[in-house]
């Protein structure tokens, strides 16, 4: 099974439900959102429709990420990073209750690059990992700037699912459901988000999603042209 969806609504909300079967809620990443507005999404979808939520950026974006300026929340020296911290442990609780009124299926931890591929990295992760409740979720985890060794050890040792791009990389996670995102062009480190992706790109994010599905895979699109691109992949398959 292959489920295709946006980084967001993409469109009017009974629309979306009508064209796609599966969403990433991006707002829980910048702001505390209401309950009554997470209890309101989950009853307007369709019975079947998955969601998929983004962590709040207090577990994982330092203060002075500019992620920030668009929050109704205003950080500690001691958010993010997956730092054990009390502010950190606060903001896992809030995201926790938010997928759980929202009934997400996945919570995705998206870390930046600040967050090095070292062993202080791996410490914090450690001791937050052990330290949470996950709930009933399955915890995707993308990381940054991170060699495919550093990945590995790091999904595997906190049985985490591998968030990558199909035309970057396997996903290097045990388990049979994958979990992919499309931001666009990369160029010279930087990700071009107002790339529309071709019909041969979309072939070959195709192939290599069928090629290398287990038991489920979901495909997100991130790019400024993610509506049109994601009903065309949908169309592909």
């Amino acid at each position: 099974m292959i489920h295709v969806g946006t980084c967001g609504f993409c469109e009017a909300k009974g629309r979306y439900f009508r064209d796609f079967d599966t969403v990433e809620i991006q707002q829980t990443f910048y702001r505390i959102l209401q309950e009554k507005t997470l209890e309101r999404w989950r009853k307007e979808a369709p019975e079947g429709f998955i969601f998929s939520m983004k962590a709040f950026q207090g577990v994982t974006h330092p203060p002075n990420s500019p992620t920030w300026g668009r929050s109704n929340v205003r950080p500690s020296k001691d958010v993010g990073l997956l730092r054990p911290t009390s502010d950190v442990l606060h903001f896992w609780r809030l995201t926790l209750r938010e997928a759980e009124i929202l009934g997400a299926r996945f919570i995705l931890i998206q870390l930046p690059r600040s967050f090095k591929e070292n062993e202080e990295s791996f410490e914090n992760a450690e001791r937050f990992f052990s330290m949470i409740d996950r709930g009933e979720f399955e915890i995707a985890v993308e990381l940054r700037g991170w060699s495919e060794d550093g990945i590995k050890r790091f999904v595997r040792e906190f049985d985490v699912i591998d968030v990558t791009d199909p035309l970057v990389r396997i996903p290097l996670h045990h388990g049979d459901v994958n979990y992919y995102r499309l931001h666009g062009r990369y160029e010279k480190g930087r990700i071009v988000y107002s790339h529309a992706y071709t019909d041969e790109e979309l072939g070959k994010i195709r192939e290599r999603v069928i090629g290398w599905n287990r038991g489920e895979s979901f495909v997100y699109f991130n790019n400024s042209n993610m509506c049109a691109d994601a009903k065309r992949f949908r169309a592909m398959l």
